[in-house]
């Protein structure tokens, strides 16, 4: 096994030369061996053991096994104790997935502290198969049957082309010793139930189970990435990103004879769940929305927009003083008197200085805010039938600002003045407000 894991090492993961490792090690079988192999290698190594509390004196036990085995090897180890039970209750998490994010969490805050390169763990063939048959179980997209990765980001998982038999036939052959986790032996969690009832009758079918699963897993690999260079050239074609929006043609987008599955490539990364309520917005009505933690999916005529969940301001309402001539939140604006007019945009507004109140409030929109548009000659409208008729999205009204004087509304940032604020041939003085 030594000789095919150094060949497969070197074949697969080349960049690890000269690379300061970190091994992720429980004391188990799988991760001692590693460690055994990687010893063996001219790489610096260093070993990370995470002590979760979930077995009371053996976790304590194993943590003792390790330490007492790179004191006597001299390698360099870093251990480290987790309250898991109080974290899973505190965030709302299963134990299992609780002992995921403080682990990697860990890994990574050390591979900065410390200035290492990556971090291995034992992953190995017989885990693989494991969480295709989990996620299988569950019912999953394509993701879900490609197993777990060989590389992500920093963690590397050089062990899944082995299986747990030449695992521990190396073991054997080489006296490693181990610590055994009691946990394994029940049948509580479902990849324990998969492990002791399930993967043994499949490999009585097929003795050579293992090998026929690998070899599927690496053709739904190739699928995989069939998959994504296709999404990503139709994405080029349907999707525009714009600051930190991506808009999608849904006339572009209607015709392609599978575009839920193109919506799901393009989406699932951002957290959604409710995948029946995206695709009914395809044919929604205008502004729609579905939301995940931290993103939302609006439909806006013929278009769906993405873009991330923010924060409702603290602070409902921003004074501009007189003395104030450059304002830098929550918008950029700059304040000035000038002799004369220069209206070439909608980003600036000339108004009778002496008609303005300070201070001036900055502040969104309201419903049932109205206000006198310019050159309507007094006539009154609502912010409202504004947007309306400037076709904004519900994204551009809930990102509009209003200037106000009192409680008049001086302008619609960026969109229309009010009547009662302009010059006239009276003006003696004209105060000028332009967004920056």
């Amino acid at each position: 096994m030594l000789s095919k894991f150094k060949n497969h090492i070197t074949s697969r993961f080349p960049f690890l030369e000269e690379k300061k490792l970190f091994l992720a090690v429980s004391g188990g079988l799988d991760s001692m061996v590693l460690l055994h192999l990687l010893k063996q290698m001219p790489y610096e190594i260093a070993v990370l053991h995470c002590n979760f509390q979930l077995r009371g004196v053996e976790s304590f036990g194993d943590q003792n096994f390790i330490q007492q085995y790179c004191d006597e090897n001299n390698i360099p180890v870093f251990i480290t104790q987790f309250d898991t039970e109080a974290f899973a209750k505190d965030y709302k998490l299963s134990t299992q997935v609780a002992a995921r994010e403080l682990r990697y969490s860990w890994f990574y805050e050390l591979l900065e502290t410390h200035n290492f390169d990556y971090v291995l763990t034992a992953h190995h063939a017989d885990d693989n198969l494991e969480t295709f048959l989990i996620n299988l179980t569950r019912g999953t997209g394509l993701d879900g049957l490609t197993g777990i990765p060989e590389q992500n980001d920093k963690i590397i998982r050089p062990l899944l082309p082995f299986s747990r038999d030449e695992i521990l036939q190396y073991a054997s052959e080489n006296n490693i010793e181990w610590r055994e986790d009691s946990s394994n032996a029940s049948n509580k969690y479902l990849r324990n139930k998969i492990r002791h009832d399930l993967v043994p009758i499949l490999k009585e079918i097929n003795p050579n189970f293992l090998n026929a699963f690998q070899k599927t897993q690496s053709f739904l690999q190739e699928a995989q990435e069939m998959v994504e260079d296709a999404s990503i050239m139709i994405y080029q074609q349907v999707a525009k990103e714009e600051g930190e929006n991506i808009h999608f043609n849904l006339n572009q987008l209607k015709k392609l004879p599978n575009y839920k599955s193109y919506l799901y490539q393009w989406l699932n990364e951002f957290g959604f769940l409710a995948w029946n309520d995206i695709y009914d917005l395809v044919d929604g009505q205008s502004g729609k929305q579905v939301f995940a933690e931290e993103f939302r999916l609006l439909k806006n005529r013929e278009v769906l927009i993405l873009s991330p969940v923010l924060e409702a301001d603290k602070k409902e309402e921003y004074q501009i003083n007189a003395n104030d001539s450059d304002v830098n939140f929550p918008l950029k604006l700059k304040l000035c008197q000038v002799d004369d007019i220069t209206i070439d945009s909608n980003k600036a507004i000339f108004v009778d200085a002496e008609k303005i109140r300070f201070p001036l409030i900055l502040r969104k929109w309201n419903e049932g805010d109205v206000f006198h548009p310019f050159g309507m000659q007094g006539k009154s409208k609502k912010v409202s039938k504004l947007f309306k008729d400037e076709k904004l999205s519900l994204l551009d009204k809930e990102k509009t600002w209003i200037l106000c004087s009192d409680d008049q509304i001086v302008w619609v940032v960026g969109i229309r003045q009010d009547e009662r604020f302009k010059i006239e041939k009276t003006t003696n003085r004209i105060l000028k407000i332009e967004l920056q």
